[in-house]
């Protein structure tokens, strides 16, 4: 009993030492660390948008929620570069017409599957289709994701939008599992669409949020173990003017508080981005201050998405799926 309680005294004092050694080391460390590995970050960007650029002609890439918003137009992003594009949605009506638009602007080949990606299934089928018809893969796009605009308070029935984590994460990490075999096989990419508000606190956004919020963790964990062998970017939009934002209350806000990105703009950002190397994209680039805002002074951050996101009336079932 006392051999118990003298070790748990040893780990309090442990943490107390900690406590007060760690910050102090932390800080004379960045004096030393940060400025020459800002200096290292720098010359490697410069390189990246110089010299380090993929040619992504002939390469095969698959984009969930590829009939409309950004799935829709980074696909055209990609056909403009020779890529050749397998497209993944619902809609397949709507994936033939993007199709037949990718093809005009340019890539070889196009391959179109219907799939829900919230079915592993479903995931599983559309990467084997690829493989099958291309014989290989080198970039996934996962885009596909639905946004209930609503305040928390107002749902009826919670459990009845158990699908956005389904679609926003779990699509995400199905078609991530199945591809990462001939991912490695490429060193290929991963490009994740998650967004600002998986950082940002967006009250009519909560769960929405929550599934991007935990995507941005998942992936990130995810580029430790695999980082070395295939690439991911993590792209968080903002406010981008597409079918995903066309609810009364996101033109409302678009009209009185933030410029919508165009969604061509968007895109051609992300596949840019992508090219390049980048790790971490947020989109338009503006939106970086408000992350350092957030950790310095988040209570003015919270003021703000009050008076803005929570005056006004909210709308129930709101969903909006791409």
């Amino acid at each position: 009993m006392q051999s118990g309680l003298h070790t748990n005294n040893m780990k309090d004092i442990i943490h107390k030492v900690l406590n007060i050694l760690l910050p102090v080391t932390s800080i004379i460390s960045a004096v030393f660390v940060v400025p020459p590995f800002l200096l290292f970050k720098l010359v490697f960007s410069l390189l990246r948008r110089t010299c380090l650029i993929e040619d992504v002609a002939g390469k095969v890439v698959v984009i969930t929620g590829a009939s409309s918003g950004i799935g829709e137009h980074v696909a055209y992003e990609y056909a403009k570069r020779g890529a050749c594009l397998v497209l993944v949605a619902r809609r397949e009506d709507r994936l033939r017409i993007v199709a037949d638009k990718a093809k005009q602007l340019g890539s070889p080949d196009v391959l179109v599957v219907k799939a829900d990606v919230s079915n592993a299934a479903n995931c599983k089928n559309f990467v084997d289709q690829t493989i099958l018809h291309f014989h290989k893969l080198d970039h996934l796009v996962n885009n596909a994701g639905i946004a209930p605009v609503c305040m928390f308070e107002d749902y009826e029935d919670v459990s009845d939008y158990k699908s956005v984590m389904d679609v926003n994460f779990w699509g995400s990490v199905y078609s991530t599992q199945f591809a990462i075999p001939h991912l490695k096989q490429s060193r290929g990419k991963i490009i994740v669409i998650s967004s600002n508000a998986g950082w940002y606190s967006c009250p009519r956004l909560s769960i929405y949020g929550a599934t991007k919020a935990a995507l941005i963790s998942f992936f990130e964990t995810l580029r430790v173990k695999v980082g070395s062998e295939i690439g991911i970017t993590i792209v968080t939009p903002g406010l981008v003017d597409s079918e995903i934002t066309d609810t009364e209350f996101m033109s409302k806000l678009k009209t009185n508080f933030v410029p919508l990105e165009s969604v061509e703009g968007c895109a051609h950002a992300i596949v840019n981005g992508t090219r390049r190397g980048a790790r971490f994209m947020m989109e338009p680039a503006w939106l970086k201050p408000l992350f350092y805002w957030k950790i310095f002074c988040p209570e003015l951050l919270e003021w703000f998405a009050r008076l803005v996101l929570v005056t006004w009336p909210s709308e129930p079932g709101k969903t909006k799926r791409s």
